[in-house]
């Protein structure tokens, strides 16, 4: 066959190919059907028609929705998307259909959208090598219109500057808008309006935050910027308090009682709500009967109550460092559902009739009582298994060593042992940083954390196997994909620089292949390196109907049933199985995957809060240290420096390329590195460095260093 480029038909060609599918109204055609179509019998001239139609580029002509068969790309004079602001003010419009490639719009095409909105772009006709341009001409939907940051009045007039990067706008404020705001104080400010040819919105402040940098303020600051609810409304904490605390007599009667079975809690030593609790009994058979029991949330929170659509719109609590902002209001969250000791407990469970090497000879599913005997913190119950006596001792003892049969098979089916340091701070009454160390996890908290997953899994696994095809019962699951494998591809070549080989040939190879790594890797420089990279190869863990396995637990079915104070997925997923085990029919799976996908969305909002308010205290840490040196890690590389961890506490902060001054760097992406140019000296993600905290912005977030040669 000639060589592409040489082939003076092509072009001809492709324009008559073009015309077929015009002509018979885009219907899908394979290549030999287009070939008929246009008279062609030469192999030759088919073999160039394949060759035409199988590019479905982002910028070819064509698309391939079925193996082999083809139609033209649809061109499209205006599209959807969303705005991604630049730092010089213009844009680029992601498209809602992933086959389309980014639209540039310039800053004064932008009419007056901003970060995150979806707009209507008009796409100007592109002149040959050009990047797609056009003009947006309608904002669809707002992403956000509350922002914070600081208030700067003047004497007939205030102005509002936001925090957030990506709002390039200051937004005017007329002076009777200002809702007691002093100036230079953080605050709260909703967009009221836009004058069509003003160039600043118009606002008014909403929330007066406080002064800047005061704990408190900055707390609350970050949960506003990603629109978490400060308080609860007057309606819902009334709402919560009239809930009665009784249990009464017919409630109890229509669920299992299991008040007089050993029962504990095991969780934090700070921690107010409890929602989970284990009960423990050896059978006459000399079984193990294990109850993992769950507050009953959704016998208090029913479907379309106050309480619930305010639990479903936070989807999540959020944890920040100093501070939880619950799901649910305090009486509900700490009082009525928290699995308390020594009170009766309305409880959802999984109940487990296990014999000695851990295997399940019987399950059951449905609504309890309990009446939890002692309610452990993770260091008591990790003294008890440790010196093999006190209270409860044998259950405890059991339960761990069957915990360990649990996580040992998991492990062999291919499940991925990440084990990453989770950063805590010590902290004054004022919420200073005083220190800062890593939460190490032991025997007691993965105890309690394989029986949650076996909980999990079994609910999960019981929906799932119900019905076939069509009849298949729609369910919320926790879906984990398997990794991409370009992602996979590019972590492999990076840990082979240390030595590391994985195997990729498939799933379960590929996780066998990571297990290994973990293990080996465990206690090197590299260790949280690799483990972040391979975390980042990884896809992202989300609720839908759509999928119902977990690569990374390597589970063919999973979900979240264990903590419904916390997550609303889990409040779901208790009235789903509910309404199953009373015989109900298929729900409409459309429905239930927008309310999975809004939990998908919140989860990741409140995980970025959390990230930011710990970036915040490791700032505040290290404010009084400026110019003390430290030993850290290359932790990131970018085009403008390379991030460093400290090695001592975890603080994260940036070399910029413009202050290293021995050469002229630029970044190797491949490589994870920043390389030298005349002088090749390389820094590498994993390398250890030696560092001086150089500056700290606490607004920003931000830390500066500066390497020590």
């Amino acid at each position: 066959m000639k060589n592409k480029k040489e082939n003076p038909y092509k072009e001809v060609l492709t324009q008559l190919v073009i015309a077929v599918f015009e002509k018979n109204t885009n219907q899908l055609m394979n290549y030999k059907q287009v070939a008929a179509k246009l008279n062609i019998t030469d192999t030759d001239s088919k073999i160039i028609i394949a060759d035409i139609l199988s590019d479905t580029s982002k910028g070819g002509h064509f698309q391939q929705p079925e193996i082999g068969k083809f139609k033209l790309r649809q061109l499209n004079v205006y599209i959807t998307g969303t705005v991604d602001m630049t730092a010089d003010g213009s844009a680029y419009i992601v498209p809602e259909d992933k086959l389309e490639n980014d639209i540039f719009v310039a800053p004064r095409k932008l009419r007056q959208a901003l970060h995150g909105d979806t707009v209507k772009v008009h796409i100007y006709d592109r002149k040959k090598g050009k990047k797609r341009e056009g003009e947006i001409v309608e904002i669809l939907h707002r992403a956000k219109t509350d922002f914070t940051g600081t208030i700067d009045i003047s004497k007939s007039y205030a102005f509002f500057l936001p925090d957030d990067r990506k709002m390039l706008h200051d937004i005017f404020i007329p002076l009777d808008n200002l809702n007691e705001a002093n100036d230079g104080e953080k605050v709260v400010v909703s967009i009221i309006e836009w004058p069509k040819n003003a160039k600043n919105p118009i606002g008014k402040v909403k929330t007066v935050l406080g002064k800047k940098g005061e704990n408190n303020t900055e707390m609350n600051a970050i949960l506003a910027d990603f629109g978490f609810p400060l308080e609860f409304p007057k309606e819902v904490e009334k709402a919560a308090a009239e809930i009665s605390e009784t249990i009464s007599q017919e409630e109890i009667a229509l669920r299992r009682d299991f008040r007089n079975i050993l029962t504990f809690t095991i969780d934090p030593f700070d921690a107010k709500d409890f929602d989970d609790a284990i009960s423990f009994q050896i059978l006459e058979n000399g079984n193990y009967e294990i109850g993992v029991h769950i507050a009953d949330v959704s016998h208090y929170v029913t479907p379309d109550s106050i309480l619930d659509k305010e639990a479903f719109e936070r989807a999540t609590s959020v944890y920040l460092v100093d501070r939880v902002i619950p799901m649910l209001p305090e009486r509900l969250s700490n009082n009525l559902c928290s699995l308390r000791p020594n009170e009766d407990k309305l409880t959802f469970s999984a109940v487990f009739e296990m014999d000695e090497k851990a295997n399940i000879i019987d399950q059951w599913f449905g609504r309890t009582v309990i009446h939890s005997d002692r309610r452990f913190t993770y260091e008591e119950a990790q003294e008890i298994i440790e010196n093999k006596e006190g209270d409860h001792a044998e259950a405890i003892l059991k339960l761990n060593e069957l915990a360990y049969i649990l996580r040992d098979r998991k492990f062999k089916n291919g499940a991925i042992s990440f084990e990453s340091e989770e950063v805590k701070f010590h902290l004054d009454e004022n919420g200073k940083p005083l220190g800062v160390y890593t939460k190490v996890r032991k025997d007691a908290h993965k105890l309690i954390e394989d029986f949650m997953l076996l909980a999990n899994r079994k609910v999960a696994e019981y929906i799932g196997k119900q019905g076939k095809g069509k009849n298949k019962l729609s369910f919320i699951y926790r879906f984990h994909d398997v990794p991409k494998p370009d992602a996979l591809a590019s972590f492999s070549l990076f840990a082979a620089k240390f030595g590391h080989k994985l195997l990729t040939k498939n799933d379960k190879e590929t996780a066998k292949s990571l297990n290994e790594l973990m293990t080996k890797i465990e206690g090197t420089k590299e260790q949280n390196m690799l483990t972040s990279l391979a975390v980042r190869s990884m896809a992202k863990a989300i609720y839908t109907t759509k999928g119902s396995s977990h690569y990374g637990l390597a589970f063919d079915y999973y979900t979240h049933f264990t903590s419904p104070i916390r997550r609303y997925p889990d409040v779901m997923v208790h009235r789903l199985l509910q309404y199953y085990l009373d015989g109900g029919t298929k729900v409409n799976a459309e429905h239930y995957e927008k309310l999975a996908e809004h939990s998908s969305q919140m989860e990741k909002k409140a995980a970025e809060a959390e990230r930011a308010s710990i970036k915040y205290k490791q700032a505040e840490f290290l404010l009084d240290q400026i110019g003390v040196e430290y030993t850290g890690i290359v932790s990131g590389v970018t085009e403008w420096g390379m991030y460093v961890e400290i090695e001592e506490n975890k603080c994260e902060g940036m070399v910029r390329l413009r202050d290293i001054t021995d050469d002229f760097y630029t970044l190797d992406e491949k490589n994870y590195a920043i390389i030298g140019q005349r002088k090749k000296k390389t820094y590498q993600l994993g390398d250890e460095v030696q560092i001086k905290v150089k500056k700290v912005d606490l607004e920003k977030r931000q830390i500066d260093f500066t390497l020590i040669s």
